[in-house]
Order: C-alpha cells, then sequence, then structure tokens
C-alpha cells in the first residue's frame, strides 16, 4: 500500500511557502489582467521547486545548481513564449520577467530559503504595484512605454 503521508523529498512548509509566494503575485496580475495569473504562476513556482527539491534528493552536492541553470533556460524559453510584438509595440515583457521570478522565488523555496523567497515575492509586488502606481502619478513615465 502507499503511504500518502510520505512526501519525501517534498516538504509541506516550503511547498506552502512557494504557493503563497506565487499566489500573491499571480493575484496582482490577474487583478491587472495580464497573462500568467493565479494559476500559471503558482504552477511555475511550484513545479521550481519541485524540480529543485529532487536535484538536491538526488544529488545532496551539486544537483540542485545543475537543475537552477536548467530551470533559468527553460523558464526564459517559457516567458518568450508570452511576449508578442504587434505593429512595433512589444508587449508581454513584464509577464515574461514575473515568469522569471516566479521561478527564482521556487528555486530559493526548494533549497530551504524561505525568508529570500517571501523577500523576492515583497520585492516583485512592490515593483509590480509601486511603478504602477507611479506611471498612474506621474504621466511622463508612461509616456513612449505603455501605450493603451
Amino acid at each position: 500500500m502507499i503511504d500518502l503521508t510520505l512526501l519525501e523529498p517534498l516538504d509541506i512548509k516550503a511547498s506552502l511557502i512557494a504557493l503563497a509566494c506565487a499566489l500573491a503575485i499571480g493575484f496582482e496580475r490577474q487583478w491587472s489582467g495580464k497573462p500568467a495569473g493565479i494559476r500559471t504562476s503558482i504552477l511555475i513556482c511550484l513545479s521550481a521547486y519541485t524540480f529543485v527539491t529532487i536535484g538536491q534528493y538526488l544529488q545532496p552536492e551539486a544537483g540542485s545548481v545543475r537543475i537552477v541553470g536548467q530551470i533559468v533556460t527553460g523558464v526564459g524559453f517559457l516567458g518568450g513564449g508570452v511576449i508578442l510584438s504587434k505593429e512595433g509595440l512589444v508587449k508581454g515583457v513584464t509577464s515574461a520577467a514575473v515568469i522569471w521570478i516566479l521561478a527564482a522565488i521556487g528555486s530559493l523555496s526548494g533549497l530551504g530559503y524561505f525568508a529570500g523567497a517571501i523577500w523576492l515575492t515583497f520585492l516583485a509586488l512592490f515593483v509590480l504595484i509601486g511603478i504602477t502606481f507611479l506611471e498612474k502619478l506621474l504621466i511622463k513615465l508612461k509616456r513612449g512605454v505603455h501605450k493603451e
């Protein structure tokens, strides 16, 4: 019989931190009507967390380093898929960057750096929400960058 209480190599605390961080960023993206909303954010972050955890479990000395390198490459490809160019306008670059930061947050959670994952989440939210607020406050910041 399978023991469903054995989560090794995964950890409940680490996976919940990755989930909560991704939920916060995904909520902001979905609220703003941007790609990579709640579900996508959670899946990206939990995937990075899981891959790093598996890498550490299988090769404690160097497995996570190799996995993180592969995550950076793979997530870069995934982020490239959300970037669109139409009539000289490039859209989706911020969403691509969010996908990358979500993978970094998941990787930090997988490595056990929970405070770093949470801090990075706050910084990302500060940038996403704070810069949007500044753009609305200072119209010149928005000119030439975003056309709606």
